[in-house]
């Protein structure tokens, strides 16, 4: 029988369980993401880096190499929404004096996380946003084939991936 895509795409999306934040801290390459209007820019060589803060909250540090050969970095704060150990996780890269204003808050959900904090997937709610990240610029073939599986069986249409350049 045929898993109907369509059905899975409507049914909530679950984050994983358990988060250990400061475990994922550090930095992350872009191995693939749904294109989107805020890295359109973006030619590829994209990262980011996450820093725990003081206060508990993170610091998000994204960076993309333009067309022209520039860099794009924009940083950003993000913070835990429930436990500590809650997988969910808003973030704003809008000035501080605007962090009150709910709407320059985005979900950031970790769905998908391997046991040695290696490789991750990230999205929202409404599943319109997608990123594979990877400690490394390069993943292992195995390990992203089986990551798609798990998001197509998630309800995201694994088609839609853009693969980020990493190299030249």
């Amino acid at each position: 029988m045929e898993v109907d895509k369509k059905s899975l795409a409507s049914e909530p999306l679950a984050a994983i369980a358990v988060l250990d934040v400061p475990r994922y801290m550090g930095t992350w390459y872009e191995i693939a993401k749904y294109p989107n209007r805020f890295q359109k820019k973006c030619a590829g060589f994209t990262s980011a880096e996450y820093r725990l803060k003081a206060d508990g909250k993170v610091q998000v540090i994204n960076r993309c190499q333009l067309a022209e050969g520039g860099i794009s970095e924009a940083i950003g704060i993000a913070r835990q929404i429930g436990t500590a150990t809650s997988p969910k996780l808003k973030v704003s890269f809008a000035p501080a004096w605007l962090s009150f204003i709910p709407a320059v808050w985005g979900n950031y959900w970790v769905i998908d996380l391997d046991d040695d904090y290696q490789l991750a997937a990230v999205s929202e709610p409404n599943r319109e946003y997608l990123w594979v990240l990877s400690r490394t610029p390069k993943v292992n073939r195995k390990s992203y084939d089986a990551l798609l599986g798990r998001l197509a069986n998630k309800g995201f249409d694994i088609q839609k991936l853009e693969l980020t350049k990493q190299d030249n």
